[in-house]
């Protein structure tokens, strides 16, 4: 059995459509801690009326647009946090294919791509995504073939409705072998059912039969075509999209072929008329293949089966069209016996009815308040934090729950723009903290041989976030760096003497602080940034290969020589109080004074390994070892310290928060 997936935050495209109608209906009821956002441009065979039953439900949303709008499909992905995507959407009529073939291009190619693209961009938020194809990839099969296509066989589309779906399919499995996105295909036999536009057989017949008009049948009628009641399928999607296996593709089914011919003397059954009077022969439809014939065991080794014969899905078909005659208004054209592409692109949009119905979607969808602004009622502060995957980004949001903060992480790229707008319009944060930049793995040394990433988000990534704050009017806490600066004439080392908010950076000797250093001269410029310079990190956590402490316990050689440094178990919660307080400006953000590299192993030592050694060299012999130098220096916190005098010294709080918590060896 496969591993249930439970997805949470679902997009449907199509789904105001017929087979998607049915699947959006039966997760909104049967999975009420499901999300479902419906997506669908309202296309001539789409009707809202469809989506009626579930209208009114707190875990529904209807959004009116097109799947070909790259703007709009990532606004809805990012905003609404999708994790799974059922794709329905697309032009199916193959009649209409005939003459009219881009637009099945532009609708099932085009528009597939735009909704992958999207889905790629958000790296790791897709966890399924279910594309939605056609048994008319395979072709036509063989009248004598005993078993049906299987998801292995070899795809040989007819007509240009199947050649655009198994295009689609083409940049899928290209998108999941490419890019890793976790896609599964699907390839359905026809369906029917209660709500379907009546362009496809079984609906047009009932309505032909309801009239008293002819049921036209093309050529001989001895095409064969296996139909699924439309709960059936929905069922299958069910199954699918909990137990579907990422990569793979299953055909929904079923080995019960009906002739048209047989289909139309079963309807007028239904309708007690003669069928040698009622059947009328016309030309056939171009291309009309003779058969489709699915293999459906690997989709029921997931569990599924069919459920509604043939004789009772047929009779409650019948007998919704009796009761809703005019659901789809006037269907004279589509009722023809060949219709000529008269249904295009909004062909009831601009009805009264369907926007009364609009104007109904958007009365239901606004009582349903986000969680986001529900939280919002009762906190004075929502933080936006970027850099969720580094260090300190990822100790904001541990501050942020211990201290019952509401908070999100931003998803967009700090250098586009219109990402971080997005973010911010959808989130509607009171504070943003910028704690994402390049460092380089292991160290700075990266940077040297990568100059343009480092500038792209250390100083055009930085500035742009800081712009679209101000905007936005909204405080920045931009957490910069203190390695800016260098023991020098005015500042020597022990002196005591450390450089302050205004001193003019003097360390240019890696290209990591050289953009640090322009990109803080630059905010100086913005009014609404609180920059804080931190230096050479260290947590309680020495487990992180980042912590200072870790880093020179694993170092063959070390040098000896005094540092300001930053503890952030002390100093984050205070960067929090400091946005509490919209303080702004350049802040030293390191403890008061300085300690020895070698002061720091002798702590190591006393508190966690007594046995540990480490062997000292030069800056001369370190330069040889290293591609870019390192800065050295004191910072003054006279400033820091008048705002917060509780700020422990650095050697102080490197006992209290570091090795103490870490203690091995018995306190004497």
């Amino acid at each position: 059995m496969a591993t249930q997936y439970k997805p949470k935050n679902i997009l449907i495209t199509g789904a105001a459509g017929f087979i998607a109608s049915h699947v959006a209906t039966r997760i909104v009821k049967k999975y009420p801690d499901y999300k479902i956002v419906v997506l669908d441009k309202l296309d001539y065979c789409s009707n809202l009326k469809n989506l009626l039953p579930i209208s009114s439900s707190p875990n529904f949303k209807f959004v009116k647009g097109d799947i070909a709008s790259a703007d709009l499909v990532n606004f809805i992905l990012v905003t609404e946090n999708i994790d799974t995507v059922m794709h329905f959407a697309a032009q199916t009529h193959v009649d209409n294919s005939f003459g009219n073939s881009f637009e099945f291009t532009k609708n099932n190619i085009y528009g597939t791509h735009v909704l992958l693209e999207a889905c790629r961009q958000i790296t790791g938020q897709i966890k399924r995504f279910i594309h939605v194809s056609t048994d008319e990839v395979y072709g036509e099969t063989d009248e004598d073939a005993v078993v049906g296509n299987h998801e292995a066989s070899q795809l040989l589309p007819t007509n240009p409705y199947a050649a655009t779906k198994a295009g689609a399919e083409m940049l899928v499995m290209a998108y999941g072998r490419s890019y890793g996105l976790p896609v599964i295909t699907t390839r359905g036999n026809n369906v029917y059912g209660p709500n379907q536009f009546p362009e496809k057989l079984i609906p047009k017949f009932i309505l032909l039969a309801m009239r008293g008009e002819p049921l036209p049948i093309h050529g001989d009628g001895s095409n064969v075509r296996s139909y699924l009641y439309c709960e059936d399928v929905a069922e299958a999607f069910e199954v699918i999209l909990h137990r579907g296996e990422v990569g793979h593709v299953y055909n929904i089914g079923t080995n019960k072929e009906r002739t048209v011919m047989n289909v139309a003397k079963d309807i007028c059954k239904l309708f007690n008329l003669e069928a040698d009077k009622a059947i009328k022969f016309v030309d056939n439809r171009p291309f009309n293949d003779q058969r489709y014939f699915l293999d459906d065991e690997k989709l029921k080794s997931l569990g599924w089966s069919e459920r509604t014969h043939w004789e009772e899905g047929l009779r409650k078909t019948m007998e919704w069209y009796v009761a809703n005659s005019d659901y789809w208004g006037d269907v004279s054209g589509a009722l023809l016996p060949h219709p000529r592409a008269m249904m295009m692109p909004g062909g009831y949009e601009g009805s009264k009815e369907v926007k009364g119905m609009l104007d109904q979607f958007n009365n239901i969808q606004t009582k349903v308040a986000p969680i986001s602004d529900s939280v919002r009622e009762t906190h004075p502060f929502k933080f936006l934090i970027y850099g969720r995957t580094g260090w300190i980004g990822g100790l904001l949001g541990k501050i942020c729950e211990k201290q019952r903060i509401p908070y999100e992480y931003g998803k967009g790229r700090l250098q586009e723009r219109s990402s971080l707008i997005l973010d911010i319009q959808t989130i509607k944060p009171t504070h943003v903290f910028n704690a994402a930049g390049v460092t380089g793995r292991p160290n700075v040394d990266w940077c040297e041989s990568h100059k343009p990433d480092t500038i792209r988000t250390n100083v055009v990534g930085t500035l742009t976030l800081a712009d679209v704050c101000m905007e936005h009017g909204l405080l920045m806490i931009n957490y910069a760096t203190g390695c800016i600066f260098e023991y020098d004439a005015h500042h020597p080392e022990g002196s005591g003497i450390g450089f302050k908010e205004d001193d003019t950076p003097n360390f240019t000797g890696s290209f990591y602080s050289k953009t640090k250093a322009m990109v803080e001269e630059l905010l100086k410029e913005y009014e609404n940034v609180c920059t804080l310079r931190v230096r050479m990190p260290i947590s309680s956590d020495l487990s992180n290969p980042r912590n200072f402490v870790t880093k020179i316990s694993r170092y063959d050689k070390v040098v000896n020589i005094p540092n300001s440094m930053t503890i952030l178990d002390e100093l984050l919660p205070i960067s929090v109080e400091m946005a509490k307080r919209n303080l702004r400006g350049i802040y030293n953000f390191t403890n008061p004074g300085v300690v020895s590299h070698n002061e720091i192993l002798e702590m190591y030592k006393q508190y966690i390994d007594p046995g540990f050694k480490w062997t000292n060299f030069t800056l001369e012999e370190q330069a040889k070892v290293i591609v870019a130098p390192r800065s050295n220096n004191e910072m003054d916190t006279t400033k820091m310290k008048k705002e917060f005098p509780e700020l422990l010294s650095i050697k102080d709080s490197l006992i209290k928060y570091v090795f103490e918590p870490n203690r091995k060896v018995p306190a004497k």
